[in-house]
C-alpha cells in the first residue's frame, strides 16, 4: 500500500511539474500567436464560444428560473419577496454564473478540444507538423487555448445575464413579485466589486479549463482508449479544479 501511495504522489507531482512547464510554452507563444495568426484565434474563439451559447443560455435561463423560485420561496417567510432579485443576481454573478459556466464549458468546449487534438496526435499529424518543421504548440495547440480563454468569460458573462431573465420571469411574471422594486433592489445593492469579482472568477476558470483541455490533449496516449481517457480526464480534473479555486478566490475576496 505504501509503495502504491509512494508511486501515485511521484506520478501526480511529475504530471504537475509537465502542466507547469506545457502552460510556461503556451503563454511564450501566446503573443505572437495572437498577433500573427489572430484569423485562426478567431475561429477557436468561435468554435470555443458560439457553439456553446444554446447549452449556456438554455442552463442560464432555466437556474434562474430556480433561484427565483427559491428565493421567493425562502424571502416570502420573512416578507421580503420583492429582495428576490437581490438573491439571483448575487448568486449568478458572484458564484453560479462563472462556476456552471465553466463546468459546462469543460463538457462541451474542453472536451472537443482535447479529442480534437488527441486525434490529430493519434493520427500522427502533429508528428508530421515537426518532420515540416512548423511547431505544433504555437499552430495547432495555442490558438485552441487562446480561443477557450477569451471565450469564457463571454459564456459566463452571457450565462448570467439569461439567469437574471430567467429569475424575472419566475419572480416577476409568474410569482407577481413587483418589477419596480425587482430591478431598483438588485441596483441599489449590486456594486463593480462583486462584478470584478465575476469576471476575474470567470477568466481563472478560463485559463485552467483551457489549458487543461489542451494539455490533455496533447499528452494523449495515440490510440483510441487513450483519447477517451484524455477527454474523461479533462472535465474529471477540470471540475475540481474549478471548486478549489473558486473557493479560494471567494476566500480571498470577503
Amino acid at each position: 500500500m505504501l509503495a502504491d501511495i509512494y508511486h501515485t504522489l511521484v506520478g501526480f507531482i511529475r504530471t504537475f511539474g509537465a502542466f507547469q512547464i506545457f502552460v510556461l510554452r503556451l503563454l511564450r507563444h501566446t503573443p505572437a500567436v495572437f498577433v500573427k495568426r489572430f484569423p485562426l484565434v478567431v475561429k477557436q474563439v468561435y468554435n470555443a464560444g458560439s457553439l456553446s451559447l444554446v447549452i449556456i443560455m438554455v442552463s442560464g435561463l432555466f437556474v434562474g428560473g430556480v433561484l427565483g423560485l427559491l428565493g421567493y420561496d425562502l424571502l416570502n417567510m420573512f416578507g421580503a419577496e420583492d429582495v428576490v432579485g437581490v438573491f439571483a443576481v448575487f448568486a449568478l454573478v458572484r458564484e453560479l454564473g462563472p462556476v456552471l459556466t465553466a463546468l459546462l464549458f469543460a463538457g462541451r468546449a474542453g472536451t472537443s478540444l482535447a479529442s480534437e487534438i488527441g486525434l490529430m496526435k493519434a493520427t500522427d499529424q502533429l508528428a508530421a507538423m515537426e518532420m515540416m518543421a512548423v511547431n505544433p504548440v504555437r499552430r495547432v495547440v495555442v490558438p485552441r487555448f487562446i480561443g477557450g480563454v477569451i471565450a469564457m468569460p463571454l459564456l459566463a458573462a452571457i450565462f448570467s445575464m439569461v439567469g437574471v431573465l430567467g429569475a424575472y420571469l419566475v419572480a416577476v411574471v409568474l410569482l407577481g413579485v413587483d418589477v419596480g422594486a425587482f430591478w431598483q433592489q438588485m441596483q441599489q445593492t449590486l456594486e463593480l466589486d462583486d462584478v470584478y469579482e465575476g469576471i476575474f472568477k470567470s477568466v481563472v476558470f478560463g485559463l485552467v479549463a483551457s489549458s487543461l483541455a489542451v494539455f490533455e490533449g496533447y499528452n494523449a496516449i495515440p490510440t483510441a482508449e487513450g483519447v477517451g481517457r484524455a477527454t474523461t480526464r479533462t472535465v474529471v480534473i477540470t471540475a475540481i479544479s474549478v471548486f478549489v479555486l473558486d473557493f479560494m478566490i471567494t476566500a480571498a475576496f470577503i
